[in-house]
Protein backbone atom coordinates (compact mmCIF):
# COMPACT_ATOMS: atom_id res chain seq x y z
CA UNK A 1 0.00 0.00 0.00
CA UNK A 2 2.47 2.32 0.85
CA UNK A 3 4.57 1.83 -2.61
CA UNK A 4 0.88 2.33 -4.46
CA UNK A 5 0.94 6.15 -2.29
CA UNK A 6 4.21 7.14 -3.62
CA UNK A 7 3.14 6.19 -7.08
CA UNK A 8 0.05 8.14 -6.70
CA UNK A 9 2.06 11.31 -5.39
CA UNK A 10 4.64 10.95 -8.57
CA UNK A 11 1.27 10.75 -11.28
CA UNK A 12 0.11 13.64 -9.25
CA UNK A 13 3.14 15.88 -9.44
CA UNK A 14 3.57 15.39 -12.61
CA UNK A 15 0.12 16.19 -14.02
CA UNK A 16 0.47 19.34 -11.69
CA UNK A 17 3.60 20.10 -13.60
CA UNK A 18 2.26 19.80 -17.03
CA UNK A 19 -1.12 21.82 -16.17
CA UNK A 20 1.16 24.54 -14.94
CA UNK A 21 3.15 24.04 -18.63
CA UNK A 22 -0.37 24.09 -19.72
CA UNK A 23 -1.44 27.60 -17.94
CA UNK A 24 1.91 29.29 -18.92
CA UNK A 25 1.79 28.46 -22.44
CA UNK A 26 -1.89 29.37 -22.31
CA UNK A 27 -0.72 33.05 -21.25
CA UNK A 28 1.89 33.01 -23.89
CA UNK A 29 0.18 31.63 -27.24
CA UNK A 30 -2.58 34.21 -28.21
CA UNK A 31 -2.97 31.65 -30.92
CA UNK A 32 -6.32 29.38 -30.13
CA UNK A 33 -5.03 26.53 -32.67
CA UNK A 34 -1.91 26.02 -30.17
CA UNK A 35 -3.56 26.05 -27.55
CA UNK A 36 -6.62 23.53 -28.72
CA UNK A 37 -2.79 21.18 -30.25
CA UNK A 38 -1.53 21.62 -26.63
CA UNK A 39 -4.84 20.80 -24.79
CA UNK A 40 -4.97 17.53 -27.24
CA UNK A 41 -1.91 16.60 -26.09
CA UNK A 42 -1.94 17.32 -22.72
CA UNK A 43 -5.47 15.19 -22.89
CA UNK A 44 -2.86 12.35 -24.58
CA UNK A 45 -0.11 12.81 -22.25
CA UNK A 46 -3.11 12.51 -18.87
CA UNK A 47 -4.35 9.19 -21.00
CA UNK A 48 -0.83 7.86 -21.23
CA UNK A 49 -0.18 8.65 -17.73
CA UNK A 50 -3.22 7.26 -16.98
CA UNK A 51 -2.43 3.89 -18.38
CA UNK A 52 1.41 3.88 -17.06
CA UNK A 53 -0.13 4.70 -13.52
CA UNK A 54 -2.24 1.83 -14.04
CA UNK A 55 0.87 -0.69 -15.40
CA UNK A 56 2.80 0.97 -12.28
CA UNK A 57 -0.11 0.26 -10.20
CA UNK A 58 -0.45 -3.31 -11.40
CA UNK A 59 3.05 -3.92 -10.95
CA UNK A 60 2.97 -2.79 -7.72
CA UNK A 61 0.16 -5.52 -6.86
CA UNK A 62 2.12 -7.66 -8.24
CA UNK A 63 5.40 -6.69 -6.75
CA UNK A 64 3.39 -7.07 -3.15
CA UNK A 65 2.36 -10.30 -3.63
CA UNK A 66 5.67 -11.66 -4.45
CA UNK A 67 7.07 -9.80 -1.14
CA UNK A 68 3.83 -11.49 0.71
CA UNK A 69 4.53 -14.48 -0.22
CA UNK A 70 8.25 -14.12 0.15
CA UNK A 71 7.52 -13.16 3.59
CA UNK A 72 5.58 -15.76 4.65
CA UNK A 73 8.02 -18.30 3.65
CA UNK A 74 10.59 -16.67 5.52
CA UNK A 75 8.16 -16.67 8.73
CA UNK A 76 7.31 -20.08 8.24
CA UNK A 77 11.02 -20.91 7.56
CA UNK A 78 11.89 -18.87 10.62
CA UNK A 79 8.94 -20.29 12.56
CA UNK A 80 9.62 -24.07 12.06
CA UNK A 81 13.62 -22.82 12.98
CA UNK A 82 12.36 -21.24 15.99
CA UNK A 83 10.32 -24.21 17.20
CA UNK A 84 13.35 -26.91 16.34
CA UNK A 85 16.14 -24.52 18.21
CA UNK A 86 13.11 -24.49 21.08
CA UNK A 87 12.68 -28.35 21.03
CA UNK A 88 16.78 -29.02 20.90
CA UNK A 89 16.57 -26.36 23.95
CA UNK A 90 14.25 -28.32 25.39
CA UNK A 91 15.91 -32.22 24.83
CA UNK A 92 19.27 -30.13 26.26
CA UNK A 93 17.45 -29.15 28.95
CA UNK A 94 16.00 -32.14 30.28
CA UNK A 95 19.04 -33.91 29.88
CA UNK A 96 20.73 -31.01 32.07
CA UNK A 97 18.36 -31.71 34.59
CA UNK A 98 18.46 -35.46 34.53
CA UNK A 99 22.29 -35.12 34.73
CA UNK A 100 21.64 -32.25 37.46
CA UNK A 101 19.20 -34.64 39.47
CA UNK A 102 21.60 -37.62 39.09
CA UNK A 103 24.76 -35.13 40.38
CA UNK A 104 22.37 -34.12 43.18
CA UNK A 105 21.85 -38.18 44.36
CA UNK A 106 25.37 -38.52 44.13
CA UNK A 107 26.13 -35.71 46.37
CA UNK A 108 23.22 -36.70 48.96
CA UNK A 109 24.67 -40.22 48.97
CA UNK A 110 28.47 -38.78 49.37
CA UNK A 111 26.80 -36.77 52.52
CA UNK A 112 24.77 -40.22 54.17
CA UNK A 113 28.46 -41.43 53.90
CA UNK A 114 30.47 -38.87 55.37
CA UNK A 115 28.01 -38.53 58.26
CA UNK A 116 28.28 -42.46 58.49
CA UNK A 117 32.30 -42.06 58.50
CA UNK A 118 32.04 -39.24 61.09
CA UNK A 119 29.87 -41.45 63.48
CA UNK A 120 32.59 -43.97 62.71
CA UNK A 121 35.38 -41.66 63.93
CA UNK A 122 33.47 -40.51 67.04
CA UNK A 123 33.06 -44.40 67.61
CA UNK A 124 37.21 -44.82 66.86
CA UNK A 125 37.36 -42.21 69.04
CA UNK A 126 35.35 -43.73 71.87
CA UNK A 127 37.29 -47.39 71.58
CA UNK A 128 40.90 -45.51 71.80
CA UNK A 129 39.72 -43.31 75.02
CA UNK A 130 38.77 -46.65 76.55
CA UNK A 131 41.73 -48.79 77.57
CA UNK A 132 39.94 -52.14 77.53
CA UNK A 133 38.60 -50.97 74.08
CA UNK A 134 41.97 -50.25 73.00
CA UNK A 135 43.17 -52.59 73.64
CA UNK A 136 40.66 -55.14 71.84
CA UNK A 137 40.83 -52.74 68.58
CA UNK A 138 44.73 -53.12 68.84
CA UNK A 139 44.32 -57.37 69.04
CA UNK A 140 41.46 -57.27 65.98
CA UNK A 141 44.50 -55.23 64.14
CA UNK A 142 46.98 -57.65 65.31
CA UNK A 143 44.64 -60.45 64.36
CA UNK A 144 43.74 -59.40 60.68
CA UNK A 145 47.96 -59.01 59.98
CA UNK A 146 48.67 -62.20 61.40
CA UNK A 147 45.82 -64.09 59.62
CA UNK A 148 46.58 -62.38 56.54
CA UNK A 149 50.45 -62.96 56.25
CA UNK A 150 51.01 -66.62 58.54
CA UNK A 151 49.14 -70.59 58.16
CA UNK A 152 47.17 -71.43 60.84
CA UNK A 153 49.19 -73.90 62.49
CA UNK A 154 52.27 -70.72 62.80
CA UNK A 155 50.33 -68.52 65.76
CA UNK A 156 47.73 -68.66 68.66
CA UNK A 157 45.95 -65.99 70.45
CA UNK A 158 45.41 -65.67 73.65
CA UNK A 159 47.37 -68.33 74.35
CA UNK A 160 48.56 -69.16 78.22
CA UNK A 161 52.13 -69.42 79.09
CA UNK A 162 53.61 -71.47 82.01
CA UNK A 163 53.22 -68.49 84.42
CA UNK A 164 49.61 -67.86 83.31
CA UNK A 165 50.11 -65.18 81.36
CA UNK A 166 48.18 -64.72 77.89
CA UNK A 167 50.19 -62.71 75.30
CA UNK A 168 47.74 -61.51 72.57
CA UNK A 169 49.47 -63.30 70.29
CA UNK A 170 51.94 -66.25 70.28
CA UNK A 171 54.05 -67.04 67.04
CA UNK A 172 55.18 -70.90 67.10
CA UNK A 173 58.05 -71.02 65.92
CA UNK A 174 60.36 -73.56 66.13
CA UNK A 175 63.79 -73.44 68.65
CA UNK A 176 65.25 -71.78 67.64
CA UNK A 177 64.64 -68.65 68.19
CA UNK A 178 61.30 -70.53 69.56
CA UNK A 179 57.68 -69.09 69.96
CA UNK A 180 57.38 -65.08 70.24
CA UNK A 181 54.96 -63.37 72.18
CA UNK A 182 53.27 -60.01 70.57
CA UNK A 183 51.48 -57.73 73.20
CA UNK A 184 48.81 -55.21 71.52
CA UNK A 185 48.72 -52.14 74.04
CA UNK A 186 49.82 -49.12 73.78
CA UNK A 187 50.21 -45.83 75.62
CA UNK A 188 47.70 -43.50 74.25
CA UNK A 189 47.02 -41.26 76.76
CA UNK A 190 50.18 -40.12 77.11
CA UNK A 191 51.01 -39.73 73.06
CA UNK A 192 47.52 -37.27 73.25
CA UNK A 193 49.04 -35.36 75.79
CA UNK A 194 52.23 -35.18 74.00
CA UNK A 195 50.22 -34.06 70.90
CA UNK A 196 47.84 -31.39 72.51
CA UNK A 197 51.40 -29.78 74.18
CA UNK A 198 52.06 -28.47 70.51
CA UNK A 199 55.18 -26.29 70.88
CA UNK A 200 54.08 -24.89 74.53
CA UNK A 201 57.79 -25.51 76.22
CA UNK A 202 55.58 -25.60 79.76
CA UNK A 203 53.59 -28.36 78.55
CA UNK A 204 56.13 -30.13 76.06
CA UNK A 205 58.47 -31.37 78.79
CA UNK A 206 56.25 -32.89 81.37
CA UNK A 207 54.17 -34.85 78.23
CA UNK A 208 58.00 -36.34 76.58
CA UNK A 209 58.66 -37.11 80.10
CA UNK A 210 55.69 -38.98 80.70
CA UNK A 211 55.17 -40.43 77.29
CA UNK A 212 58.76 -41.75 77.75
CA UNK A 213 58.17 -43.48 81.40
CA UNK A 214 54.80 -45.28 80.18
CA UNK A 215 56.44 -46.45 77.03
CA UNK A 216 59.87 -47.77 79.56
CA UNK A 217 57.15 -49.23 81.56
CA UNK A 218 55.41 -50.81 79.04
CA UNK A 219 58.36 -52.48 77.56
CA UNK A 220 59.78 -53.64 80.98
CA UNK A 221 56.16 -55.22 81.86
CA UNK A 222 56.51 -57.58 78.13
CA UNK A 223 59.81 -58.22 78.92
CA UNK A 224 59.05 -59.96 82.35
CA UNK A 225 55.63 -61.22 81.05
CA UNK A 226 56.61 -62.91 77.97
CA UNK A 227 60.10 -63.66 78.04
CA UNK A 228 60.48 -67.22 79.41
CA UNK A 229 63.45 -69.33 79.07
CA UNK A 230 62.88 -72.22 77.54
CA UNK A 231 59.61 -71.65 76.47
CA UNK A 232 59.59 -69.04 74.20
CA UNK A 233 62.13 -67.06 72.72
CA UNK A 234 65.25 -64.49 73.45
CA UNK A 235 62.61 -61.42 72.62
CA UNK A 236 58.79 -60.27 72.16
CA UNK A 237 57.64 -57.95 70.35
CA UNK A 238 55.17 -54.62 71.41
CA UNK A 239 52.89 -54.01 68.24
CA UNK A 240 51.70 -50.20 67.78
CA UNK A 241 48.60 -50.05 66.05
CA UNK A 242 49.51 -46.32 64.86
CA UNK A 243 52.17 -45.47 62.43
CA UNK A 244 51.68 -41.94 64.14
CA UNK A 245 52.76 -43.42 67.71
CA UNK A 246 55.25 -45.16 66.08
CA UNK A 247 56.79 -42.06 63.87
CA UNK A 248 56.77 -39.83 66.74
CA UNK A 249 58.84 -42.77 68.89
CA UNK A 250 61.32 -43.31 66.44
CA UNK A 251 61.74 -39.77 65.75
CA UNK A 252 62.22 -38.11 69.16
CA UNK A 253 62.72 -41.24 71.54
CA UNK A 254 65.53 -43.15 70.35
CA UNK A 255 66.36 -43.52 74.14
CA UNK A 256 63.25 -45.21 74.56
CA UNK A 257 63.76 -47.49 71.44
CA UNK A 258 67.54 -48.04 72.37
CA UNK A 259 66.02 -49.26 75.80
CA UNK A 260 64.16 -51.83 74.39
CA UNK A 261 66.35 -53.30 72.10
CA UNK A 262 68.40 -54.02 75.07
CA UNK A 263 65.02 -55.48 76.79
CA UNK A 264 64.61 -57.63 73.92
CA UNK A 265 61.37 -56.20 72.94
CA UNK A 266 61.45 -54.72 69.22
CA UNK A 267 58.38 -51.94 68.85
CA UNK A 268 56.94 -52.59 65.65
CA UNK A 269 54.38 -50.67 63.80
CA UNK A 270 51.28 -52.53 61.21
CA UNK A 271 53.78 -51.50 58.34
CA UNK A 272 56.89 -53.31 60.31
CA UNK A 273 54.87 -56.17 61.92
CA UNK A 274 54.21 -57.34 58.15
CA UNK A 275 57.22 -57.33 57.20
CA UNK A 276 58.28 -59.16 60.15
CA UNK A 277 55.74 -61.84 60.03
CA UNK A 278 56.85 -62.34 56.42
CA UNK A 279 60.31 -63.02 57.95
CA UNK A 280 58.40 -65.40 59.77
CA UNK A 281 56.91 -67.14 57.02
CA UNK A 282 60.24 -67.48 55.24
CA UNK A 283 61.68 -69.15 58.21
CA UNK A 284 58.40 -71.48 58.57
CA UNK A 285 59.12 -72.42 54.80
CA UNK A 286 62.55 -72.98 55.11
CA UNK A 287 61.99 -75.02 58.19
CA UNK A 288 59.47 -77.31 56.73
CA UNK A 289 62.13 -77.62 53.88
CA UNK A 290 64.66 -78.52 56.02
CA UNK A 291 62.26 -81.13 57.41
CA UNK A 292 61.36 -82.39 53.75
CA UNK A 293 64.62 -82.35 53.23
CA UNK A 294 65.69 -84.76 56.07
CA UNK A 295 62.52 -87.31 55.02
CA UNK A 296 63.76 -86.66 51.29
CA UNK A 297 66.90 -88.34 52.88
CA UNK A 298 65.80 -90.79 54.92
CA UNK A 299 63.73 -92.03 51.98
CA UNK A 300 66.77 -92.18 50.17
CA UNK A 301 68.76 -94.32 52.45
CA UNK A 302 66.08 -96.80 52.40
CA UNK A 303 65.94 -96.74 48.74
CA UNK A 304 70.00 -97.68 48.70
CA UNK A 305 69.24 -100.32 50.77
CA UNK A 306 66.57 -101.76 48.74
CA UNK A 307 68.98 -101.50 45.21
CA UNK A 308 71.88 -102.92 47.85
CA UNK A 309 69.51 -105.85 48.30
CA UNK A 310 68.60 -105.91 45.00
CA UNK A 311 71.90 -106.12 43.54
CA UNK A 312 72.72 -109.23 45.96
CA UNK A 313 69.65 -111.01 44.83
CA UNK A 314 70.64 -110.53 41.53
CA UNK A 315 73.90 -111.39 41.99
CA UNK A 316 72.60 -114.57 43.42
CA UNK A 317 70.26 -115.18 40.59
CA UNK A 318 73.44 -114.58 38.26
CA UNK A 319 75.49 -117.37 40.14
CA UNK A 320 72.51 -119.53 39.97
CA UNK A 321 71.89 -119.12 35.94
CA UNK A 322 75.66 -119.70 36.18
CA UNK A 323 75.54 -122.72 37.60
CA UNK A 324 72.46 -123.79 35.57
CA UNK A 325 74.70 -122.97 32.45
CA UNK A 326 77.43 -125.24 33.34
CA UNK A 327 74.90 -127.94 34.40
CA UNK A 328 73.40 -127.53 30.78
CA UNK A 329 76.87 -127.49 29.37
CA UNK A 330 77.66 -130.59 31.16
CA UNK A 331 74.28 -132.24 30.20
CA UNK A 332 74.97 -130.95 26.42
CA UNK A 333 78.29 -133.08 27.28
CA UNK A 334 77.00 -136.59 28.13
CA UNK A 335 73.98 -136.11 25.69
CA UNK A 336 76.88 -135.90 22.86
CA UNK A 337 78.61 -138.50 23.83
CA UNK A 338 75.81 -140.77 24.31
CA UNK A 339 75.07 -139.47 20.60
CA UNK A 340 78.65 -140.37 19.31
CA UNK A 341 78.32 -144.27 21.14
CA UNK A 342 74.61 -144.81 19.10
CA UNK A 343 76.02 -143.78 16.01
CA UNK A 344 78.99 -146.18 16.19
CA UNK A 345 76.54 -148.84 17.44
CA UNK A 346 74.40 -147.83 14.57
CA UNK A 347 77.31 -148.82 12.19
CA UNK A 348 78.13 -152.02 13.54
CA UNK A 349 75.00 -153.80 13.14
CA UNK A 350 75.09 -152.00 9.78
CA UNK A 351 78.60 -153.91 9.10
CA UNK A 352 76.93 -156.69 10.36
CA UNK A 353 73.91 -156.60 7.90
CA UNK A 354 76.44 -156.39 4.97
CA UNK A 355 78.43 -159.43 5.79
CA UNK A 356 75.50 -161.63 5.83
CA UNK A 357 73.84 -160.48 2.77
CA UNK A 358 77.36 -161.47 1.23
CA UNK A 359 77.19 -164.97 2.45
CA UNK A 360 73.76 -165.74 0.92
CA UNK A 361 73.28 -167.25 -2.54
CA UNK A 362 71.93 -165.09 -5.36
CA UNK A 363 68.00 -165.91 -6.31
CA UNK A 364 67.26 -166.73 -9.50
CA UNK A 365 65.35 -163.62 -11.65
CA UNK A 366 61.73 -163.61 -12.02
CA UNK A 367 60.39 -164.69 -15.49
CA UNK A 368 59.37 -162.14 -17.96
CA UNK A 369 56.05 -162.49 -18.97
CA UNK A 370 54.90 -161.62 -22.68
CA UNK A 371 51.55 -161.10 -24.21
CA UNK A 372 50.33 -160.50 -28.15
Amino acid sequence: MDSLIIAAAVVGCALSIVLGLFLFASRRSQDGDQVAALTGRLAQMADSQAAAQARVAEHLQAQERLLAKAMDERLEGFSKRVGEHLTETSTKSHTALTDLRERLAVIDKAQQNLAELSGQMVGLQDILANKQARGAFGEVQLRDLVEAALPPSAYAFQATLKNGRRPDCLLQLPNPPGSIAIDAKFPLESYEALRAAGNDEALLAPARRSFATDLRRHVQDIAARYILPGETAESALLFLPSEAVYAELHANFRGVVEESYKARVWIVSPTTLMATLNTVRAVLKDVRMREQAGIIQGEVGKMMEDVGRLDKRVNNLEAHFEHARRDIQEIRTSSGKILRRGEKIGELELEEAEAEAALEPASPAPAQITTH
